[in-house]
Order: C-alpha cells, then sequence, then structure tokens
C-alpha cells in the first residue's frame, strides 16, 4: 500500500505553502505529494494569493525535496500541447532524480478557461486519448529516433523525442467514472487507474470496470494499480475535527459519510482497510486548507498503523 497527500492549491495557496506541506509529507513517511491542475478557485473563497502553475510548482518541490513521489491529480488536456507536456514532465523527472508522475484527464472547469481564455471544447476525451498516446510516445522513442503522429487534433513531424526521463517509465494515472471509455484509455496507456470522490461500493465496481478493460486489450489486470483519492478530515479530538470542518466552511456531519475519511486513528485506520479489501492499493488523502501543516503531521501519526 502507498499513501500520498492531495492538495487543491487553487483554493488558496502559496508555492512556500505547497512546500511545507509537501516537505511534512515526505519526512512523516508518506510515499506522495500530489496536486490538482487548476486556475481558479471554487466555491466561496478569494482564492488568494492567486494560482500557482502545477508543473512550475512541481518543478520547485523536486529540487526542494529528496524522495517523495511528485506529480498531478490531474492535469488536464486542455491547458498543455502534449508535446511541449511531455517535455515538462520528463524535466521534472530529471530535476527530481525520476520521482515525477504523470496524471492526465480531459479537464471538467470551464469557468477557469473562461477566466483565462483557454479553449475549451464540449468533447475532449479524443483529446486524451491522442495526448496520452503522444507522451508515452515521444518518452518511449528510442534516442537517435524521430517520433511522428498524425491524428485529428494533433500532428507531429520528426519530433526528436527529446528529453527523456530518468524513468524507464514515467508513471501514468488515469482515472474518472466513465463506464467504458477511461477505462479503455486506462488499460492502453496508464500505469495507474484512479477512483475520485465516490463510495467503496462504487470504487469496487469502477476497479471491476478497469479490470474488465485490461482482459479485453490483453494485458494483465495486476500490472495497473488501483488507487482512490478521498477529501479526509483527521484529528485526534472531535473539538479538533470540528475547528478543522470550520475552518472549510463545513461541519462534520456534512462530511461524514460512505466516501470520505473523516475521524481520529481509528476510524481512519478501519476505513483504509475497507480500501484495501476491495482493492485499492494507493490512497490519496484530499487536504483542503494548505495553511495546516498539523493536519498532515496528525495524518503522520496514524500512518504507522495503516496496512502496508
Amino acid at each position: 500500500m502507498e499513501y500520498c497527500i492531495f492538495t487543491e492549491p487553487q483554493q488558496g495557496a502559496s508555492y512556500d505553502d505547497q512546500l511545507a506541506f509537501a516537505q511534512a509529507a515526505e519526512r512523516l513517511g508518506f510515499d506522495g505529494f500530489f496536486r490538482s491542475d487548476h486556475y481558479l478557485h471554487m466555491g466561496d473563497g478569494d482564492g488568494l494569493p492567486g494560482p500557482t502553475d502545477a508543473w512550475t510548482t512541481l518543478a520547485g518541490l523536486a529540487r526542494e525535496t529528496s524522495r517523495i513521489r511528485l506529480g498531478t491529480l490531474v492535469s488536464s488536456v486542455t491547458y498543455r500541447v502534449p508535446g511541449l507536456l511531455a517535455i515538462q514532465v520528463a524535466q521534472v523527472d530529471a530535476m527530481s532524480g525520476g520521482r515525477a508522475e504523470l496524471g492526465l484527464g480531459t479537464g471538467w472547469f470551464g469557468r477557469e478557461h473562461e477566466a483565462y481564455g483557454i479553449p475549451f471544447p464540449a468533447k475532449r476525451f479524443d483529446l486524451l486519448e491522442e495526448q496520452l498516446e503522444i507522451v508515452t510516445g515521444l518518452w518511449s522513442t528510442p534516442v537517435s529516433r524521430t517520433y511522428s503522429f498524425a491524428g485529428e487534433h494533433y500532428r507531429l513531424t520528426d519530433a526528436p523525442a527529446l528529453p527523456k526521463p530518468v524513468q524507464s517509465r514515467v508513471p501514468v494515472i488515469v482515472g474518472g467514472g466513465g463506464p467504458k471509455r477511461t477505462p479503455e484509455l486506462a488499460a492502453r496507456f496508464a500505469t495507474e487507474f484512479n477512483v475520485g470522490f465516490r463510495s467503496e461500493t462504487e470504487s469496487a465496481e469502477k476497479f471491476a470496470g478497469v479490470r474488465a478493460a485490461c482482459e479485453r486489450v490483453g494485458r494483465d489486470p495486476e500490472s495497473l494499480k488501483l488507487s482512490v483519492a478521498l477529501p479526509t478530515l483527521a484529528a485526534a479530538s472531535v473539538p479538533e475535527l470540528e475547528r478543522r470542518a470550520e475552518n472549510l466552511g463545513r461541519t462534520i456531519e456534512e462530511l461524514h459519510g460512505d466516501v470520505n475519511i473523516v475521524g481520529s486513528r481509528d476510524e481512519i485506520v478501519a476505513k483504509v482497510e475497507r480500501l484495501v479489501a476491495i482493492g485499492a492499493q494507493r490512497v490519496y488523502f484530499q487536504l483542503m486548507d494548505l495553511q495546516d501543516v498539523s493536519h498532515v503531521e496528525y495524518l503522520g501519526e496514524v500512518l504507522p498503523h495503516l496496512p502496508r
């Protein structure tokens, strides 16, 4: 089992806030630090000090950490052309000594595209398919060979396919709730399939669906890592839980349910054990308040009690 901290910096976080979280996560023994790839805050609040670019941030963190995995959950295909994305991720991989991971998805938040003048086509799954093929194709092209691609949305002609990542295969994460195309893309291109913000029953169904997709394309389902990303509210006491919920503008009652990870050590351990039972191999603890490093610290106290 692997355990990662997952953040949403667009809600209001500086680079230094993210650095504090990443370094705390590394010191405490977590396996990865991941962040969303958004440029506009959602819901109430002002989002100050403003957005930070995901891959610029991860490049900085690559030089200020030494062990922890670093990646996006997930980058949107609408933000970057695939040839340049492949270069960016390969460079962060080199800067980190081979610790980068790429989560890639269709994108969904139309308002941020309007705000920053980013095209937002109604249909984006074809973009995702082509980007996955191009990025992985560029990385896997042998040195001294070129890579070309002709698709409906992108055309590459004799790309030098450089630089190469440090890792022989950069982990690629694909996720979502789609019943057909998402699991098929994960089976073809991904090293990890992620289910976000769903109940244990729904997550188990999605895991079964992607395993079936692997079998359809002739891939060993055991070669695909399965993961979940879940909103997390953790504390040793009820008053501390209430304080953290209040900082998010929520109540404990609103956050409890069959999806989120909420409670003290024993409740968290029980939840994770159920996730392991349905097949999860990595858990992303989504923490929304990036000024509360003590939240990471408490999860670090829970970490030794979780199944490995």
